[in-house]
């Protein structure tokens, strides 16, 4: 056990720490250690209240061992069956699942996650308080199963597309619903996500909102023109910056369409606008063409800086996405479903104005005219015109201190407190 750790249950007379039991198949490991970052910064910060083990899924089928590194199952064969990350014991269970599912099959991705978590069941027995589901499905399905076995209470944490898209199909929504109706409280990261898991199933009074938070330490307001320097940026212009999964889903194509249509190439005397994409994922060859495309169409005269440029430097750990952030004049998101990005939070935490998409919670965190503005999703048009204006205008840092999203320190807090309510009912109040 940490020293220091959850003092204060110690104080208010409890003898020990309160035990939690993470399950989730979203989570950083050595094959892919910058998945997930939110995850893995508010489970340290937790780790740090409490006694936190992660029980993470890896997708398994057989044969999977064959494939190499042609998919993401054949990569993962390569994590240890046990780690430990920012100073949290991991296990990494194989959980069977049925490649390429889709909508009418997914049910039987459930109980077959379950199955990968009934191995471990005998040296899980008396360890524990609660048992959190960090995912609403399949992970919190399977995850309520887990925690009725080894007889504890449980929790559900939703973040975004698992609530606004996958809970959303009928051969899933019944699976969802009872594991949220018989959930001792179900958390969601904004508002809209907790009326989302009320629609659900959730009782209302155990429907509770959680905020994300931000490293304060990285995310602040930082020297523009510094940033850029270290990084190796154009010194000259204006810079948008995505920030996220380069994927259809994010809306990337649509800010490649928006970008070209902004017109700033520079060679009239104005400043040129540049579109950094941080982040791997399907669509990141598309973006490389579109970079390459636009560099042929340069004229000589541009080589310098001249004509805008579209930059993919690829996924950067939060230290980098820190300096790109302060590096930029604006954050550009236009994801087609999202709950609440925390890009977004981290931009606001710098004092960076962001252009997004009206979904999910980013309404919740984003004023329009005040921190940022927001457009309709899968508009390239739209979105074109919001990043024009949000380039003219001058915004007031004094709106961005307003609107800063809490660290992860305090996320941690609130969400301890509630676990701790949730393992001891009523008497939980006196632990928290």
């Amino acid at each position: 056990m940490k020293r220091g750790v959850n003092v204060d249950m110690k104080e208010a007379g409890w003898p020990r720490p309160l035990r939690v039991l993470w399950v989730t198949r979203i989570f950083p490991n050595r094959v892919e250690p910058l998945s997930c970052a939110f995850q893995r910064q508010q489970l340290a910060a937790l780790s740090r209240r409490c006694a936190v083990e992660v029980l993470a899924a890896i997708p398994y089928h057989p044969g999977v061992s064959l494939l190499g590194e042609r998919t993401r199952p054949g990569r993962l064969v390569a994590v240890p069956a046990r780690d430990e990350i920012d100073g949290v014991p991991v296990v990494h269970a194989r959980a069977p699942y049925l490649p390429g599912a889709g909508r009418v099959l997914a049910p039987v991705n459930a109980p077959l996650y379950l199955a990968g978590l009934l191995p471990y069941v005998p040296r899980l027995r008396g360890r524990f308080d609660v048992v959190l589901g960090a995912w609403l499905y399949p992970d919190a399905c399977a995850a309520a199963l887990l925690a009725r076995m080894l007889g504890l209470p449980y929790a559900v944490k939703a973040h975004g597309t698992d609530v606004n898209v996958v809970a959303r199909w009928r051969s899933v929504r019944p699976l969802v619903g009872s594991a949220l109706r018989s959930a001792a409280c179900a958390i969601g990261v904004s508002r809209p996500m907790v009326e989302a898991l009320v629609a659900l199933g959730a009782p209302k009074e155990r429907a509770v909102l959680v905020r994300n938070g931000v490293d304060r330490a990285l995310f602040r307001p930082a020297d523009r023109r510094a940033a850029r320097r270290e990084l190796g940026l154009p010194a000259r212009g204006r810079i948008v910056t995505f920030v996220g999964h380069v994927s259809r889903e994010k809306g990337i194509h649509e800010l490649l369409r928006a970008f070209e249509a902004l017109g700033r190439d520079g060679r009239d005397g104005s400043d040129p606008v540049h579109l950094v994409i941080v982040g791997d994922g399907p669509e990141r060859a598309a973006v490389e063409q579109a970079a390459a495309r636009r560099d042929r169409e340069r004229a000589p005269a541009d080589l310098g800086e001249g004509r805008g440029r579209i930059i993919a430097v690829g996924a950067r750990p939060l230290s980098a996405v820190a300096r790109h952030l302060a590096a930029t004049d604006l954050l550009a998101l236009p994801s087609w479903a999202e709950g609440t990005p925390n890009v977004v939070l981290e931009a606001l935490a710098a004092a960076r104005p962001v252009v997004a998409t009206r979904v999910g919670g980013i309404p919740d965190v984003v004023t329009p005219g005040r921190t940022g503005l927001l457009v309709p999703s899968r508009d390239a048009g739209a979105l074109g015109r919001a990043l024009r204006e949000a380039l003219a205008r001058a915004w007031d840092e004094d709106a961005f201190a307003e609107a800063a999203p809490p660290s992860w320190e305090e996320s941690a807090e609130a969400l301890r407190r509630l676990l701790a309510r949730a393992a001891f009912g009523d008497d939980g109040r006196a632990a928290a």
